[in-house]
């Protein structure tokens, strides 16, 4: 039962990664705004109220998902080695001592 490898996880995801989906999201929230302008009228406003609604519910979802699958694609799982796992409980035991008080 000792051969249990040991993982490291590795999270290599930056800004970069997403300002493009965020950009795009802004385009489409600004594109709804315009429409709900282009409807509002004294007649209309429930329409206008109703396409900011849709377009947002519908896109919610969409970005939801490009956010998590560009997380898991940054998600790396290392195997450690040998040494580097003996230094981790190396590094366990020596700092569960603590120093004797000196008076």
């Amino acid at each position: 039962m000792d051969n249990d490898k040991k993982y490291r996880m590795i999270c290599t995801l930056s800004f970069g990664d997403i300002y493009g989906q965020i950009i795009v999201w802004l385009g489409v929230i600004f594109i709804s705004l315009a429409s709900t302008l282009a409807l509002w009228s004294s007649t209309r406003q429930i329409y206008a109220f109703a396409t900011v609604g849709i377009v947002l519910v519908l896109s919610l979802p969409f970005l939801l998902f490009a956010f998590v699958t560009t997380l898991l694609n940054h998600i790396e799982f290392v195997p450690l080695e040998e040494t580097e796992s003996n230094k981790g409980k190396n590094r366990a035991k020596f700092t569960a001592k603590t120093a004797p008080a000196t008076v």
